[in-house]
């Protein structure tokens, strides 16, 4: 079978994760070409050893504006006219859109009787008329939405039109890459200058207001009052930085700085940018930290889970699907940065209970969020879309636009 995986960003986050690791793990029945803009995602996949097919970069906002969704639209028609090609070229069974966006991209290029595209929903939407549009033309179009947790799909498909067309199919964690016998924790804190006796926590996400950076950094104020030695590690850069960006993520991190300084804790807190041993990091951690505002999924939650490194997460949005609150984690509601120092205060003095959970994370992951049961899920819909397609074509003229034989 041959798909076509399109992804409207070469810059590398949780999606972009999340669709390498799939193409990973695909079997050889399956041909892979992934169209994208240049970037580190297009390396990356190059690695791989999968063809990739170039389009242009989408960076226009789901926001109306005169400017940018002009912009918006000139780019959305562009990358719909190349991917149509690329679909043509390589004989694309399936168009597989790897967020929102590359789902507007992909949507063009397949109109009655084509190609059928999968849009993977791995956001939530505001409730505004501009993102209900989007709402409808996805699930207007598409073949299947795929989202990342039920709570994305609820987000995306509640009281629309289509809802059926819905499938959930939650992220995998590659269990030999982020392995706990594969780290020494040891050697892990002391090259990041940690002691055994400090308490260190972190927090890994690209620098955003909803990520609740600022909120971990008030947690840990508060949390040193009873643990003066407690650290905080940052990692994570601020990737989505356009005008047509929802938030403006560069002075985001620039205001994480000066809340360090606001509050007087020096080099307690550890800005290290994006780094490429996430695995390490998570090993040396005590705690991680997942406090955003909203989470659909939580891609740093399993992987932490599957270094035996308890978490504590957002109780809004898709966490609360792999979390058992007080068994693998805890789940807090986000923005109370007492709360959060509270919960940690007790938790980092219990070394017991913290390897418990820790151990309690890696059986579930093993479980429930491995590559192998990632693919066959995301398989079974391709099984499941093409048997559709067969019965469709056959009401269908040969001659009918678009069609692809």
């Amino acid at each position: 079978m041959n798909v076509l995986y399109v992804n409207h960003t070469g810059q590398m986050s949780g999606g972009e994760q999340s669709l390498l690791t799939l193409l990973s793990g695909l079997p050889e029945q399956i041909s892979p070409v992934v169209a994208c803009p240049a970037g580190p995602l297009a390396d990356a996949v190059c690695r791989l050893g999968i063809p990739v097919a170039s389009i242009p970069a989408l960076d226009a906002s789901l926001r109306l504006h005169p400017w940018h969704t002009t912009r918006g639209l000139a780019a959305l028609a562009m990358a719909g006219i190349a991917i149509r090609e690329h679909s043509r070229r390589y004989g694309a069974q399936i168009i597989h859109g790897n967020s929102i966006r590359s789902g507007l991209f992909a949507l063009p290029a397949a109109p009655l009787g084509g190609t059928p595209v999968l849009v993977h929903v791995r956001d939530c939407l505001p409730r505004t008329p501009q993102a209900n549009l989007v709402r409808r033309l996805t699930l207007g179009g598409a073949a299947r939405v795929i989202a990342n947790s039920r709570y994305t799909a609820a987000n995306f498909a509640g009281g629309f039109s289509g809802a059926g067309k819905m499938r959930v199919v939650y992220n995998a964690v590659d269990l030999h890459q982020f392995a706990p016998e594969r780290v020494d924790r040891a050697v892990a804190r002391t090259q990041l200058g940690w002691g055994e006796s400090s308490s260190c926590i972190g927090v890994i996400a690209q620098l955003s207001p909803w990520k609740g950076q600022d909120d971990a950094i008030r947690s840990l104020a508060l949390l040193r009052k009873h643990e003066p030695e407690a650290r905080l590690l940052i990692v994570g850069q601020a990737k989505f930085t356009t005008a047509a960006t929802r938030f403006d993520n560069n002075a985001y991190a620039a205001r994480l700085q000066a809340l360090v300084r606001e509050l007087d804790l020096g080099d307690s807190v550890s800005f290290l940018g994006e780094r490429n041993d996430v695995p390490e990091i998570l090993s040396a951690l005590d705690l991680l930290l997942v406090p955003s505002w909203e989470e659909p999924f939580g891609r740093t939650i399993i992987e932490a889970m599957a270094m035996e490194t308890p978490v504590i997460a957002t109780s809004i949005g898709g966490s609360a699907e792999i979390v058992s609150n007080g068994v693998d984690g805890l789940l807090l509601a986000p923005r109370q940065p007492q709360l959060w120092a509270d919960a940690m205060t007790r938790l980092l003095p219990d070394r017991a209970r913290r390897r418990a959970m820790g151990m309690a994370g890696r059986a579930k992951v093993v479980d429930r969020f491995s590559v192998a049961r990632h693919v066959s899920e995301i398989l079974r819909i391709y099984e499941e879309v093409n048997a559709n397609r067969s019965r469709t074509s056959r009401t269908l003229p040969a001659t009918s636009p678009g069609f692809v034989p």
